[in-house]
Formats: structure tokens, C-alpha cells, sequence
């Protein structure tokens, strides 16, 4: 799910050819998705989903740090 061996910058990280894990796909492509909706229902939705998949790496950053 996580390699922290292969650390990135949150808010640059480009997925190379190899992806080191579920969570750097998120950074490099799940995390984008929503800039690139067309129609306000989609733009609405996708800025939902966002919220939710910062909610969960922010969850998971804690747990994983030891703060929960």
C-alpha cells in the first residue's frame, strides 16, 4: 500500500514507469482527476471524491506516523 523507501514531493510527484505503491498512484493520478471534469455535475462529483480521497491519505498518514 505504502513504500516510504520511495518518498516523493506530495504536490509534484510525476508516476514513473515503475509505481512504487497505492498511495504514490494517488499522488499521480487519482489526485489530478479532478481538474480534468468538463461538466459542472462531473466537477461537483469529482470535487466530493477529492474530499474524500484527502480525508483517507490524511487518516492514513496519521495512523501510519503513530498519531492514531
Amino acid at each position: 500500500m505504502w513504500n516510504p523507501k520511495k518518498p516523493f514531493d506530495r504536490h509534484t510527484y510525476e508516476e514513473s514507469e515503475n509505481n512504487p505503491s497505492t498511495i504514490h498512484h494517488f499522488h499521480s493520478k487519482l489526485l489530478k482527476l479532478k481538474e480534468n471534469m468538463h461538466t459542472e455535475t462531473a466537477k461537483n462529483m469529482a470535487k466530493e471524491r477529492h474530499k474524500f480521497m484527502e480525508s483517507f491519505l490524511q487518516e492514513f498518514f496519521d495512523e501510519w506516523s503513530g498519531k492514531k
